[in-house]
């Protein structure tokens, strides 16, 4: 009886020994690269996640890009009152915000008078404009440009242009600038109350000068005919120097002249209009 049970053991111990490699050998299986199983006489789950990459932050060279291209901006008044002999009031504001990028300049402004002689009112206008250039290379850019102006005194109700065009840097330097611009555009207006549109051509020229770092002089002037009749035009002309007196104050003054061929009924072709005031640079 002992022998057999001996027997039995032995037999059973060899049949555990087989059998033990078979049992501890290892199968791994892989899905989609993301869960691996490992499978041994035990079973274990490793989960393998991948986490996504944190935001990268900005680096010095995108916060330099930023901080290198800021808006220019200056805010400017002028005022006049008179009172004795004369009782007189001008008012005249402006507001103007550029910024250029090696790709890109934007510019946007809006102006306004007002004045009165003998609590009759004499002067009442105010207008707006943008414009986009897109340098395509250093010298030659597209531009495209939005105006409007009101008149109350040229009977004037309003008078919009939009169109694009081309233009072209003849000097482009630290301190000295001359472009010159030819496009296109639409003109929609209420003039002497007759409404009226037309296409229109545009050519343009912007000069500036700086002296210093505190003092520039300025100029432009554009010509807008209308495309089908020419005889009908309109041309602005600006020119003006400025002065600071600290570094967000300057004093600046300029003379601006709009002239119509075929003004309102009963009025002047010519707007001349000579501002000095203070401007505040942001």
């Amino acid at each position: 009886m002992k022998k057999t049970i001996a027997i039995l053991t032995i037999a059973a111990t060899g049949l555990g020994l087989s059998a033990f490699p078979a049992l501890a050998q290892t199968n791994i299986y892989t899905v989609t690269n993301v869960v691996t199983v490992l499978v041994t006489n035990l079973v274990t789950v490793t989960n393998v996640v991948a986490n996504a990459p944190a935001a990268t932050p900005a680096t010095p060279a995108t916060v330099d890009m930023v901080k290198k291209y800021p808006w220019a901006s200056s805010l400017s008044t002028g005022l006049t009152l008179t009172r004795g002999n004369s009782h007189s009031l001008l008012f005249s504001a402006d507001i103007e915000t550029k910024k250029k990028t090696p790709d890109n300049e934007y510019s946007l402004g809006a102006s306004g008078a007002y004045g009165s002689q003998n609590s009759v009112q004499n002067i009442n206008n105010y207008g707006a404009f943008s414009q986009w250039n897109h340098l395509f290379t250093d010298r030659f850019y597209g531009y495209a440009r939005v105006d409007a102006l009101r008149d109350v005194i040229a009977d004037l109700d309003y008078r919009f242009n939009v169109g694009p065009g081309a233009g072209y840097y003849f000097i482009k330097g630290t301190n000295t600038t001359l472009s010159a611009e030819a496009g296109a555009g639409y003109q929609d207006e209420h003039l002497g109350g007759i409404y009226d549109s037309f296409a229109t051509a545009r050519l343009a020229e912007n000069f500036e000068h700086k002296f210093n770092e505190r003092a520039r002089l300025w100029e432009k002037a554009e010509i807008l005919p209308q495309v089908d009749k020419f005889e009908n035009y309109a041309v602005n002309f600006e020119i003006g120097i400025e002065a600071s007196i600290t570094k967000s104050f300057s004093l600046k003054t300029y003379l601006d002249d709009n002239y119509q061929s075929e003004p309102a009924a009963g009025h002047y072709r010519n707007d001349v209009k000579l501002v000095s005031g203070i401007a505040y640079k942001f």
